[in-house]
């Protein structure tokens, strides 16, 4: 069957989306690779390693509010482009940083720069494709997420080594980043609902939008969910390299693979699978990609606890059982995103994405680091006293790291409960929304 010229530029466009998607995470990885390092360097805390990343997410939650509601009445297109211009300018300044302070600043304008890019994407998007088509759709545009894992896990370790810095994967990740926002400016944008099969006639700005957003319950069980599962991707992909370095004595490049098989590539199986089997579950069931994502929330957390408990085990077991765990928890992405496009008319999107982003990174994203470097820090502390030493090690710091990270299975268990709730409001919700698509 021959392609209609709509549906060969929605492909197009989610083909740009997904590059950009991919070099959004790539750039926002780096500084969790090369953080052994800059710790030696400076002479950091894990509580200081974690408020990179916290600071960034903070940030990123913040700007994205006004952002994503700018992305409901503006040109999403620009908003992108000019968006990703900024992050890739400053991902380049990032490799400049001369102190902790500097760095921790610097990142904090990337934050600003790639919180236009989600909620944008998002919407555009739901406008591209129907209900039927979106987790799959969904799922291709996330890909962006373990491609640019893999690509930074696997070859930042190579760049720091051939170019003995850490400085020059910052410069190095700006160039593609630059090149894609040109493209962003020439996307043929559809119009706002243009895929729903119930559409609205209204073209009026709707008055108290925060309001309309928040008043859909499934929509607070899914931000809770997103909250738990940011904590525990955010805590995972700031600290598992170090952790890797620390406890199982990986070098560098070693443990930046290892990671980015169990982080990246688990993801390009459980988005492509998982957005053709949440859009399967849910032409059986309306709740059925909420409770496929609640049971894969639960092997997430069984497998991650079990690579954790099990302590000093060979470091083939650990990444095969821990990328287990990962692999069912990306099927969070392909589910839970579709679900909200689904309880939200298309006029509210980009600003519910933008709450919904709000969440996850100001109390899931921006507490993991930060978080679990405090308990490093304190289980490290611990480790120092049990032993009778007087001094920090790196044997403690070990100890102290592995130990924290038991937060994330912990977080995993809370996303199943918070997305088993949504399961049970979530038909009510979305008929609401279909209903009053067709009453406007």
């Amino acid at each position: 069957m021959q392609q209609t010229p709509q549906a060969t530029n929605a492909w197009r466009v989610l083909f740009l989306l997904f590059l950009a998607n991919l070099f959004n995470f790539f750039d926002r990885t780096i500084p969790a690779i090369i953080i052994e390092p800059v710790r030696h360097e400076w002479s950091l805390s894990d509580f200081q390693l974690g408020l990179i990343g916290t600071a960034f997410t903070l940030v990123y939650a913040v700007a994205g509010v006004p952002l994503g509601r700018l992305a409901d009445t503006g040109a999403r297109r620009k908003i992108m482009g000019w968006g990703l211009a900024i992050w890739s300018a400053l991902t380049a300044v990032n490799g400049l940083a001369w102190n902790f302070w500097s760095f921790l600043l610097i990142r904090m304008g990337v934050g600003i720069g790639e919180a236009s890019y989600a909620p944008a994407a998002n919407s555009l998007i739901g406008d591209l494709f129907p209900a039927h088509k979106r987790a799959r759709a969904m799922g291709i545009f996330m890909l962006g997420l373990p491609l640019g894992l893999v690509l930074a896990f696997f070859t930042i370790g190579a760049m720091v080594k051939a170019f003995d810095s850490w400085r020059a994967p910052f410069f190095i990740a700006a160039v593609p980043g630059l090149i894609l926002a040109v493209f962003m400016f020439f996307i043929k944008e559809p119009a706002r609902g243009a895929a729903e099969a119930v559409r609205s006639a209204a073209v009026a700005p709707l008055d108290r939008p925060l309001r309309r957003v928040l008043a859909i319950r499934t929509f607070w069980w899914l931000t809770l969910a997103g909250l738990t599962f940011n904590f525990a991707t955010y805590a995972t992909n700031s600290f598992l390299v170090p952790m890797l370095q620390r406890y199982f004595l990986m070098p560098l490049e070693q443990a930046a693979i290892a990671t980015g098989v169990i982080t990246g590539l688990t993801g390009l199986v459980g988005l492509t699978l998982g957005g053709w089997v949440a859009d399967k579950v849910h032409q059986k069931s309306e709740r059925g990609r909420l409770l496929l994502a609640a049971f894969s929330m639960a092997v997430a957390a069984a497998c991650t606890g079990y690579a954790l408990i099990a302590g000093r085990i060979d470091i083939g077991l650990f990444v095969g059982v821990f990328s287990v765990g990962w692999l069912f928890a990306y099927n969070f992405y392909t589910c839970v995103y579709t679900a909200i496009q689904d309880v939200v008319e298309p006029r509210l999107r980009a600003t519910a994405m933008a709450l919904f982003f709000a969440g996850l990174y100001l109390l899931g994203g921006g507490l993991g680091p930060v978080v679990v470097g405090l308990l490093s820090d304190h289980y490290s502390q611990v480790a120092m006293l049990a032993a009778g030493a007087t001094e920090m090690n790196e044997t403690f710091k070990a100890e102290g790291l592995h130990n924290a990270l038991y937060l994330v299975p912990v977080a995993l268990t809370l996303t199943l409960l918070a997305l088993f709730q949504a399961s049970r409001c979530f038909v009510r919700d979305a008929a609401i929304m279909r209903a009053g698509l067709a009453a406007a």
